[in-house]
């Protein structure tokens, strides 16, 4: 059994990572123009490690991985990424990156970028299948990037629909929100808030019965189109709805879209609602094989006032596609909102 530890490394250090940042470097193929990692030494590793830190990957005691870091405009940037090729093909590269998203998260950074060269399209695959996004070339140098979930405390339904108004300030025609969480926890009171900060007319409501609704907008920006997609057998179902809108034109929220509404939209964004961990649920289980659903006309919170937790909400919002990579969701959320906001780690 393979003994696999990664630990943020010391000043220390500096020797094990240089080790491992030359012998890696070292046996990639040649490149033009030529990188620059050989040219670390001890010294300059130290620097950096004390500056901004970094990651020392050891298997059976032996330093295996290496990683520096730095911080640049509210990002966490990974510079000499390696493996030593003793060590290749046990998961070493791929602990120190979720190690260093937990860094990024505890540091309160957006998310996580780096540098990668197009000549090693083994590497780009590697970030790729662990959704960093393609944010610009330079040459040869492809910049690669991946935003943080973020994740809220609303301690009160008003909480939970500010939170979707504040989702609304990023929202545009042709975004695509999927909503998933239990009965009643509150995914009908997040699209509310939405569709009061798209500025839209009509109640906003579980569209359990009737499957799709069309908000129009009364300020000129774009429809909001609240979908139930339980009882959807497919994602072309929803081209057969009678909308008076298309999705290309409006922001389209989907519940119960995990899983089947995805293939709508490359770039979307995924929320999970939740109850604080503690509390019972409130809502009934799902129906028979109709697909009907009991205890859930407008998916509010629940009538349980006397519990001072019972509205508290942890709601997480990922970002997904390239869409996002440019757009301070965190940032979004955070401003005046009186509720924990914060990144984590996948």
């Amino acid at each position: 059994m393979t003994d696999l530890h990664v630990v943020e490394a010391k000043p220390t250090d500096a020797a094990a990572l240089v080790g491992v940042i030359h012998a890696a470097f070292g046996a990639r193929p040649p490149l033009d123009p030529p990188g620059t990692a050989l040219r670390e030494t001890v010294q300059t590793v130290e620097d950096a490690v004390r500056s901004h830190g970094g990651l020392l990957a050891r298997v059976d005691g032996r330093a295996a991985g290496a990683m520096l870091l730095a911080e640049n405009h509210g990002w966490l940037d990974l510079r000499r990424v390696s493996v030593h090729p003793r060590f290749q093909h046990r998961g070493v590269a791929t602990a120190m990156v979720g190690c260093a998203e937990e860094v990024a998260a505890e540091r309160g950074l957006a998310g996580v970028r780096l540098v990668a060269r197009a000549e090693l399209p083994a590497t780009l695959t590697f970030w790729r299948h662990r959704g960093y996004l393609e944010a610009g070339r330079d040459g040869p140098n492809i910049h690669l990037g991946k935003r943080l979930p973020v994740e809220v405390t609303a301690g009160s339904v008003e909480d939970t629909q500010e939170v979707g108004r504040r989702l609304a300030k990023i929202l545009r025609a042709g975004d695509l929100v999927l909503l998933t969480g239990e009965l009643g926890a509150g995914k009908t009171t997040l699209t509310q808030g939405i569709g009061a900060g798209l500025g839209v007319r009509g109640q906003v409501t579980s569209p359990t019965f009737v499957i799709a609704r069309a908000h129009p907008s009364t300020v000129g920006g774009p429809p909001l189109v609240h979908v139930d997609a339980y009882r959807l057998g497919g994602v072309a179902e929803l081209d057969d709805l009678d909308l008076d809108t298309s999705v290309d034109d409006a922001v389209t929220v989907v519940e119960w879209g995990e899983g089947l509404a995805e293939g709508l939209a490359e770039d979307r964004l995924e929320v999970v609602v939740s109850r604080a961990v503690g509390e019972e649920s409130t809502g009934e289980a799902v129906g028979g094989s109709t697909g009907e659903r009991e205890g859930e006309p407008d998916d509010e919170f629940g009538d349980d006032a006397e519990d001072e937790r019972a509205d508290v909400r942890q709601v997480r919002v990922v970002p997904v596609g390239r869409r996002w990579l440019d757009v301070a969701v965190r940032d979004a959320l955070a401003g005046g909102l009186a509720a924990d906001v914060r990144s984590v780690p996948n």
